[in-house]
């Protein structure tokens, strides 16, 4: 018999925190969901409301608002707290506020004596993900980062909706910071096993034009939803669940997670957004594609971007 359950302890219950929680719960992923955040009233208010649902719910969650002390116990613990982009921000204009409320809330985190796994989804998630394991001590395995998770999924998106195929048969990624320097990997694009490359030269109605396009819409959608309703919330809570189910349930799935690079890509004492395989230990290995020299400079300049951002943020 099963004699333990998984906690999962979300910090942070805003636009994203709460719509990840509503998700969690949807698809019954874990047996205690703990909610923990500044705004008690409202976080113990979004307790209350998500467990009046559990009727309707695939299987049973306990929820409650809880505080630091309750991550001795968890599994994972996802961080969604700390400042939201505003119009006209980039992500990485976050940096130094967020690494603040990051360096209070990992140290109280570490003190009730948490052995698990971090989530980070906070942005910039790349420069966060590095801040948590420096400030954790944890190993680089157990703290991930939500990485290029999104980016990924947009993109398979829309080239599926391009190419008039289901999205979940598009292979395709978004490798680098997850922003404005990110890239596509076309060279390992595929439909069903079938390179992009090789259905642009067969069906002369497919134009290369489109498919630029259709990266810039990628790597802007943030700007454009921002611009629209505030702040983007549902699809990265969908992209946290689905990583969370990855661990808890020992999948040993490949994700574009943000992960520490030891040399692979040509880059070492990095977080980024490279395809990992996760499972219950959190990052196994990280899956190094053979990118063209084009996509090489491109994930290289990713890379200087991000470093000349943290260094002065987060010296040693």
């Amino acid at each position: 018999m099963k004699n333990r359950v998984n906690r999962v302890v979300l910090v942070g219950t805003g636009f994203v925190g709460s719509s990840y929680a509503f998700a969690m719960v949807n698809q019954g992923v874990a047996e205690e969901l703990v909610l923990v955040d500044l705004n008690k009233e409202k976080s113990e208010g979004d307790a209350m409301d998500l467990n009046h649902g559990m009727a309707f719910a695939p299987s049973q969650t306990k929820i409650w608002f809880g505080s630091y002390a309750d991550c001795q116990n968890a599994d994972l613990v996802v961080l969604c707290a700390g400042a939201n982009q505003k119009p006209g921000e980039t992500r990485l204009d976050l940096v130094e506020k967020n690494t603040k409320i990051f360096k209070s809330i990992v140290d109280e985190i570490m003190a009730s004596g948490f052995d698990g796994i971090f989530l980070v989804a906070t942005n910039p998630v790349d420069i966060l993900t590095y801040a948590v394991w420096k400030f954790s001590g944890l190993p680089k395995e157990r703290v991930i980062g939500s990485g290029t998770i999104l980016d990924t999924a947009r993109f398979r998106f829309l080239l599926g909706d391009y190419f008039k195929v289901d999205t979940r048969n598009v292979h395709a990624y978004i490798i680098g910071e997850h922003g404005d320097t990110e890239l596509p990997v076309w060279s390992h694009a595929d439909i069903g096993g079938k390179p992009i490359a090789r259905m642009m030269k067969d069906q002369e109605h497919y134009k290369h034009d489109d498919l630029e396009q259709i990266f810039t819409n990628v790597r802007d959608a943030a700007y454009h939803i921002i611009q629209r309703k505030g702040a983007t919330y549902y699809g990265i809570a969908m992209g946290l669940v689905r990583l969370t189910k990855a661990i808890l349930h020992d999948e040993n799935s490949i994700l574009t997670v943000s992960a520490q690079l030891n040399g692979e890509y040509g880059h070492e004492d990095i977080y980024i957004g490279v395809p990992a395989i996760v499972n219950r230990s959190g990052i196994r290995e990280i899956v190094e594609l053979s990118l063209d020299e084009e996509e090489q400079k491109k994930f290289d300049h990713s890379v200087e971007v991000l470093r000349k951002v943290m260094e002065p943020v987060l010296k040693s």
